[in-house]
């Protein structure tokens, strides 16, 4: 039984994304019936190399569209002007140094905090939670996210939990890729209830 048959999950990227956060929930979720799109920003404060038509690329190389191109199949690529991109039904921020990038971009905090306001399901992992400080949302949840940003999230005013999984109000966190298969189950439990 493919219990995300129907929703609608995006993926928000930049230069240097954590390759494995975004291609493993990704594929896990897309094999649970999930329709996913990424939303890749070619921005990023430690892009290699730096040429300016370069495609999004992860800190180990991989790019978004993939070299083996399989857009259609598994995702199709939105951007950040599309009006659909605020209509799905979950957002997921993977980690690496994209984070940096996407905390500071005006449009990006716009787009997370209408994913929390609209009781949808909000999801980072890592660095992730740096998106979700910034935007407002940690003051007063129980959140993780890599240990480096334990302190980001208490002077936010989180309370954070070292475990695998952490989920508050609608909004997942999980600390390292070691925690991917227990992020993507709580992405599939509050998905599939509902």
């Amino acid at each position: 039984m493919r219990r995300l048959e129907g929703k609608r999950i995006l993926f928000l990227v930049a230069q240097e994304f954590e390759d494995i956060e975004l291609w493993y929930p990704l594929l896990r979720l897309s094999e649970e019936g999930a329709r996913c799109f990424i939303l890749a920003l070619n921005e990023g404060l430690h892009p290699r190399p730096a040429l300016p038509n370069k495609y999004v690329t992860g800190r180990f190389g991989t790019t978004v569209p993939p070299l083996v191109h399989t857009e259609g199949k598994r995702f199709l690529l939105v951007k950040l002007e599309d009006f659909t991109i605020r209509q799905m039904d979950a957002l997921v921020i993977p980690g690496g140094y994209s984070p940096d990038v996407l905390r500071i971009n005006s449009k990006v905090l716009e787009l997370v905090r209408h994913y929390a306001s609209s009781g949808k399901v909000v999801a980072a992992i890592c660095h992730g939670p740096q998106v979700l400080i910034s935007a407002g949302l940690a003051k007063g949840r129980r959140m993780t996210a890599y240990i480096a940003v334990r302190d980001d999230l208490l002077n936010a005013g989180a309370e954070y939990v070292d475990a695998p999984v952490v989920v508050d109000r609608g909004i997942v966190t999980s600390r390292v890729p070691d925690d991917l298969p227990e992020f993507c189950r709580a992405i599939i439990d509050l998905l599939s209830a509902g």
